[in-house]
């Protein structure tokens, strides 16, 4: 569902919703006449198969409560329950590694849907598996579960109910679209040839470990047993009715370094005879900035940032020690290995400069996001059918924050892209505040790209595999 601006019968129109159907083909319009002549001036760009244009600053796809708007009755049952799953999710939010409800919660559904699990005893992952009429190709959907230890300042009637800890990413949402597909594959079963493997995967916000690896090494997540992985994460800075993804590097690798200067302490009255740990971390701190910017190309995208500085004993005391610890966003491996070295470089530069010394601890978490072109294209192919080519932006920018999904993408195909889920991306909290809610009526198109999607690369990966050449007698 989509706004637009319109004319009909030459009357100006404010509002023009376009529904489409579950498979995307068909569609209803339903207009309201504008009050104020000339109608409303939108912003935005063209949309394909006509010289209406797409609303920028209006991206709410529904009323401000979230509701559909149309007669498909089915989609409104559908996104019920997936705001009920998602409400359930949110109101019971568990820290990385402690997702044990959570998954109590996702296995009722999938047995209520007769769905084959996989558990495991040391970590609280879940894998569904949907076997098709016969057998052929294996195609991953994932999703995420763990909440944030974020104290909720929302004061929706979900809110969640365990103090200091709040689904502030969007996990709640991601787990009701995966639950959703899971019961939508399950209906199609008999159209299909192949299988479908649906991971819950539990720590994906406990960098630099996280929960992929895991899931993957336990799985089975690898080829030759899996053709393709898809996955999605709900984003406030696009609309909802929107996506964006990209071919290549879309997500940062994101590491992180943790430092101690080491002095000598003294009286501040005879600073000579002390060696200052405070002043070298001052000039490690600077100095990192500065030689950044001088040791790297201006147009490769990096970001570097120190967050947390504790040292000192007394206002009239030379300090000892002082721990500082860093994040450093990259999107390539070369950058990632040569800032590294940087950054050991600058600290143990620094400390020696004063006399003292350093130790530095660097710690490689998440790889960067690299999308594949064939997983793109299939991925892309399904979004445009069911919310129109103006509505898929497929050359975003990338993005710095992380995602632990990159360890799949080691290993298989794959592509992951963002959900619009911003009634107005410009007012919307963003993603790990305290304020975060999102519209909910993107979990639907959400759900449906991404069984489109597993379907198509079902049928895509099976041709595939029977046009290869195969080997002589």
């Amino acid at each position: 569902m989509f706004l637009f601006s319109d004319t009909y019968n030459n009357q100006p129109y404010s509002l023009v919703v376009v529904m489409f159907t579950a498979d995307g083909a068909q569609m209803r319009v339903h207009r309201k006449p504008n009050k104020r002549a000339g109608g409303p001036k939108l912003k935005g760009g063209p949309v394909a198969g006509g010289n209406s244009r797409t609303t920028a600053g209006d991206p709410c796809v529904g009323d401000s409560c979230g509701e559909l708007k149309g007669e498909n009755e089915a989609d409104r049952q559908r996104l019920q329950q997936m705001r009920a799953w998602r409400r359930d999710f949110h109101t019971h939010p568990e820290l990385s590694r402690n997702e044990w409800q959570t998954r109590k919660r996702i296995l009722t559904v999938l047995n209520d849907l007769d769905i084959e699990v996989r558990e495991f005893a040391d970590h609280a992952g879940v894998i569904g598996v949907l076997q098709g009429r016969t057998p052929g190709p294996c195609v991953v959907l994932r999703a995420d579960m763990d909440a944030l230890p974020i104290r909720e300042e929302t004061s929706v009637p979900y809110r969640s109910q365990h103090e200091g800890v709040m689904h502030a990413c969007g996990h709640d949402a991601h787990m009701a679209i995966l639950l959703d597909c899971v019961r939508e594959l399950s209906r199609a079963r008999s159209t299909f040839s192949g299988t479908v493997k649906l991971v819950f995967q539990p720590a994906e916000e406990d960098c630099p470990e996280g929960g992929a690896e895991r899931m993957i090494q336990d799985g089975d997540l690898r080829p030759p047993g899996v053709s393709a992985i898809f996955g999605l994460h709900v984003w406030p800075d696009l609309p909802t009715g929107c996506v964006g993804v990209r071919t290549g590097p879309m997500m940062a690798a994101s590491d992180r370094f943790i430092a101690r200067m080491v002095g000598r302490s003294a009286h501040a009255s005879q600073p000579h005879k002390g060696c200052d740990a405070v002043v070298m971390a001052a000039h490690a701190v600077q100095t990192l900035f500065s030689v950044v910017s001088r040791r790297f190309d201006p147009f490769v995208v990096m970001a570097l940032n120190i967050g947390k500085i504790n040292g000192g004993e007394r206002y009239n005391v030379i300090a000892r020690e002082v721990d500082f610890e860093g994040a450093v966003r990259t999107l390539d491996e070369d950058t990632r290995q040569r800032m590294s070295v940087m950054v050991r470089q600058v600290l143990e530069s620094a400390a020696g400069t004063y006399a003292g010394h350093c130790t530095v601890e660097y710690q490689f978490g998440y790889p960067v996001l690299c999308n594949q072109e064939e997983a793109v294209a299939l991925l892309v192919d399904s979004a445009r059918h069911i919310l129109g080519p103006a509505n898929v932006r497929t050359r975003i920018d990338p993005v710095l924050a992380s995602e632990d999904f990159a360890h799949y993408l080691k290993y298989l195909p794959g592509a992951f892209f963002l959900l619009g889920c911003a009634q107005d991306p410009t007012t919307a909290p963003s993603l790990h505040s305290s304020q975060f809610d999102l519209d909910e009526t993107c979990m639907l198109l959400g759900s449906k790209i991404m069984t489109s999607t597993a379907l198509a690369a079902l049928n895509h990966y099976s041709v595939s595999a029977e046009c290869a050449p195969r080997a002589s007698d």
